[in-house]
């Protein structure tokens, strides 16, 4: 089994910034691909950013230019720096990570971005 771990959601001013961790333990033979998904309330939950076992990283529209995704192969953690925030980013913030077996979601981490 494959557990996930996130921290550093909170309440932020428009503008402002915050880095998103996920920390990954249990069976982690070979992890092919880390991300991080949000979901506000009454929509479906998008994929923000995507990082793959070569360092390939994929971005949604609405936040290339303003979030960063890396990860610390070392400490099986993901990132994601995510700057310049709005208030439209308001969501709940899930990782994900991906290895052979199938894909574990972490328990979700508020963000909340006040105007």
């Amino acid at each position: 089994q494959v557990q996930l771990v996130e921290s550093g959601g909170g309440l932020v001013q428009d503008g402002g910034s915050l880095r998103l961790s996920c920390a990954a333990s249990g069976r982690l033979f070979s992890i092919l691909l880390m991300a991080w998904y949000r979901q506000a309330p009454g929509k479906q939950r998008e994929l923000v950013a995507r990082i793959t076992n070569n360092d390939r990283t994929n971005y949604a529209d609405s936040v290339k230019g303003r979030f960063t995704i890396s990860r610390d192969n070392a400490k099986k953690t993901v990132y994601l720096q995510m700057n310049s925030l709005k208030p439209e980013d308001t969501a709940v913030y899930y990782c994900s990570v991906t290895i052979p077996l199938g894909t574990t979601w972490g328990q979700g981490t508020q963000v909340t971005v006040s105007s």
